[in-house]
């Protein structure tokens, strides 16, 4: 399994380029036909974030690198045409549910397999109080609100032939229950009512959404949705990372059929799990 993007990790693998170079920032943000303010902002900045994706191609293609080492996803260093070309974009995230680029992503992969691996309680399965709850500045700028999208998400899974498998770890469920972490004071009656939701989305939509639970004490995964033979996001924190390359899509497939076969639940089984951890709420 490659390891998560890591702004720190893209720092410093930029930083030792940069001294292999024997390049000033200037000099070298010349030769990539970058702003020399770019690159600095990219290494020293106090807010951390990556660049856009044609940024992050020039510095690759520079400094004879790969796209993949820079973003730490490979320990090789070769620079290969295939892995630039594949950094589609750089989508901002908005800290919502509302993501036009996303929604665009999962209707071109209509009829397609879309497999998830969120970063927490899902989305998809959260009710209207739930998502006020966790983006409440969302509900309060024109456009979407977070349940408008989630409600599109939906309306495109109860398409013909459409798929949707989901890899999450039970503990963010169970921790959801109980009220710890980002859920505390979460009311009883919303957790409850949110368990009920839940229940009724996953054997109403069953066969066409099929989620998996797997254990975080033997298992782990950074983010990602991979659409089809399209291609996969990766979610870095701030943003989603988009890739094409068919090495790349691979590559994740290849560990979310992992996580399928290490998980503890099943999807004929999650229903059940759900109400167990349902008779925890207090």
């Amino acid at each position: 399994m490659k390891p998560p993007v890591s702004h720190e990790l893209f720092r410093e693998r930029v930083t030792l380029v940069l001294e292999r170079s024997g390049m000033s920032y200037a000099a070298f943000a010349r030769k990539a036909k970058l702003d020399r303010s770019t690159l600095s902002q990219l290494l020293t900045g106090q807010m951390p974030r990556l660049p856009r994706a044609e940024t992050l191609a020039m510095i690759a293609t520079t400094a004879h690198v790969s796209v993949d080492w820079l973003l730490g996803l490979s320990q090789r260093e070769e620079i290969g045409s295939e892995i630039i070309e594949a950094v589609v974009q750089i989508e901002p995230y908005a800290n919502s549910p509302v993501q036009t680029a996303f929604l665009e992503w999962v209707r071109a992969a209509d009829g397609l397999r879309i497999c998830t691996v969120p970063i927490g309680l899902p989305d998809i399965l959260k009710t209207d109080d739930v998502l006020r709850l966790q983006y409440p500045t969302a509900f309060d700028t024109r456009g979407l609100t977070p349940l408008e999208a989630v409600t599109r998400r939906l309306d495109l899974l109860r398409r013909p032939h459409q798929q949707l498998e989901l890899a999450t770890s039970r503990d963010c469920i169970l921790h959801f229950a109980l009220a710890v972490g980002q859920w505390e004071g979460a009311s009883v009656e919303m957790r409850l009512a949110q368990f009920d939701h839940m229940i009724a989305l996953v054997e109403t939509l069953y066969p066409s959404l099929r989620i998996y639970l797997f254990d975080s004490g033997r298992a782990y995964s950074v983010p990602f949705t991979v659409f089809g033979s399209q291609r996969v996001a990766v979610f870095l924190g701030s943003s989603y990372l988009a890739l094409n390359a068919a090495t790349h899509i691979e590559m994740f497939l290849a560990r979310f059929d992992d996580l399928i076969r290490v998980s503890i639940v099943q999807p004929h089984g999650v229903a059940d799990a759900l109400r167990e951890m349902r008779e925890m709420v207090r």
